[in-house]
C-alpha cells in the first residue's frame, strides 16, 4: 500500500469529484461560466469537508496556475506584519494568469489588528486578486469582512457518503471492506472526509490479509466492542441497571471515548426504531451490520411493548451534550441509565 496519505492521494481535483457539496459546486460553476467572479469568498464548515480542495479547484477552473496561487496558514501568520507583507504582494501582477488567488486556511485565527490591516484591501482589491478565506469558525470573522465576501457553508457529508467513499478507496487500494466495517469507519469519521480516510488508512496498515472485518476496525481504532454497546441497550430494555453500569464500566476500563460509546448506542437505538417503523429499511440495515448485531436489533424491534422507543431515545439525546462538558464523562450516561431503568419502579 502506498505511503502517501489517502486523503491527499484521493483529494478531488475537479468539481465533478467533489461529494456532498452540490449546493456550492453548482453556484461556483455557474459564476465561472457567466464570468461573475467575486473578489472575496468565505468557505465555512467543519474540518475535512472539502473547503481547501474546492478553493484549489475553483482557482484552477478560472485559469490560475500554481505560480499564481498562494496558500497561507492563517494560524501561523496571524499578525499585522504578516498581513502587511500580504498587502504588498497583492499589488504585484500575476506571473502567468489573469488572477492571483490567495487561499487563507483557518482564517478565523487572524488577530483583530490583522483583519483591520486587511480590510482596506478587501474593500478595494486590485482587479486581478481573489481571496478565499477557509474557516471552521465563521463566527470569529469580523462582520466588516463577512459583509464584503460571498459566504458558502460546507455541509458535513452524510454517513452514507462517507461509507461509499471509504469502500471505493479500499477497493482501489486492493482491500476488501465488509459493509459493517465501512459503516463503522464512516461513523467514526464524524462527518469528515479527511478523518474517515485517515482511519481507513490506519486500519489498512494493520491488516494482514487485506480483508477488513468490524473486529479489526474496533481493535485498531479503539472503538468499543459491539457487545459492550449491546449490553447497555439490553439493560434499558430489561430494566437491568447492573448490566448497564457494568457495560459503561467496561468501556471506561478499556479507555473508550465515552462520547463515541454514547454515539454508537444512539446509532443502534435509532436502527431499532427504523426497523420497527420502516420495514423497507431492513435490507439496508442488514448490510450495515454484522449478522449478530442485526439479529440483536431485529429481536428488540419486534418486541412489544418495549422500553426501546422514541421517548427513551429522546431522553438519551438530552444527555448526550452533557458528556463533553462533564468532569466525569461517563456520569451523564450513568444518570440517564438510572433514570430509564428506574422509571415505573
Amino acid at each position: 500500500m502506498t505511503e502517501t496519505a489517502l486523503y491527499r492521494k484521493y483529494r478531488p481535483s475537479r468539481f465533478k469529484e467533489v461529494l456532498g457539496q452540490d449546493h456550492i459546486v453548482k453556484v461556483l460553476e455557474s459564476s465561472i461560466e457567466n464570468g461573475n467572479i467575486s473578489h472575496a469568498y468565505i468557505f465555512a464548515g467543519s474540518r475535512g469537508t472539502g473547503k481547501t480542495s474546492v478553493a484549489r479547484i475553483f482557482a484552477k477552473e478560472i485559469g490560475t496556475t500554481p505560480n499564481d496561487i498562494s496558500e497561507i496558514d492563517a494560524a501561523s501568520n496571524t499578525g499585522v506584519d504578516d498581513i502587511r507583507a500580504l498587502n504588498e504582494s497583492v499589488s504585484t501582477l500575476p506571473f502567468e494568469s489573469k488572477y492571483k488567488v490567495y487561499i487563507l486556511d483557518e482564517a478565523h485565527m487572524l488577530s483583530k489588528s490583522a483583519w483591520n490591516a486587511l480590510l482596506k484591501t478587501i474593500e478595494e482589491p486590485p482587479k486581478h486578486v481573489i481571496f478565499i478565506f477557509a474557516t471552521t469558525e465563521a463566527n470569529k470573522i469580523p462582520e466588516t469582512i463577512i459583509s464584503r465576501c460571498q459566504t458558502f457553508s460546507f455541509k458535513k457529508p452524510t454517513q452514507k457518503v462517507l461509507k461509499d467513499v471509504v469502500v471505493a478507496i479500499a477497493k482501489k487500494e486492493g482491500f476488501s471492506l465488509e459493509a459493517s466495517s465501512a459503516d463503522l469507519i464512516a461513523l467514526l469519521g464524524d462527518g469528515s472526509f479527511r478523518d474517515a480516510e485517515s482511519i481507513l488508512q490506519k486500519v489498512m496498515s494493520a491488516s494482514k490479509d487485506k480483508k477488513i472485518s468490524p473486529e479489526e476496525v474496533e481493535l485498531v481504532t479503539g472503538a468499543p466492542k459491539s457487545e459492550v454497546v449491546n449490553d447497555f441497550i439490553r439493560a434499558i430494555d430489561e430494566n437491568n441497571l447492573e448490566l448497564g453500569l457494568g457495560a459503561i464500566s467496561k468501556a471506561t476500563e478499556a479507555n473508550i471515548d465515552i462520547l463515541l460509546y454514547f454515539k454508537l448506542v444512539l446509532h443502534k437505538m435509532r436502527s431499532i426504531l427504523l426497523l420497527r417503523n420502516l420495514k423497507s429499511s431492513e435490507g439496508k440495515l442488514a448490510d450495515e451490520m454484522t449478522d449478530t448485531d442485526f439479529k440483536f436489533i431485529k429481536n428488540l424491534a419486534e418486541k412489544k411493548p418495549s422500553k426501546i422507543n422514541s421517548d427513551t431515545l429522546f431522553s438519551l439525546l438530552s444527555y448526550y451534550d452533557m458528556v463533553a462538558k462533564a468532569y466525569i464523562p461517563e456520569l451523564p450516561l450513568e444518570l440517564v441509565l438510572i433514570k430509564l431503568t428506574q422509571d415505573g419502579k
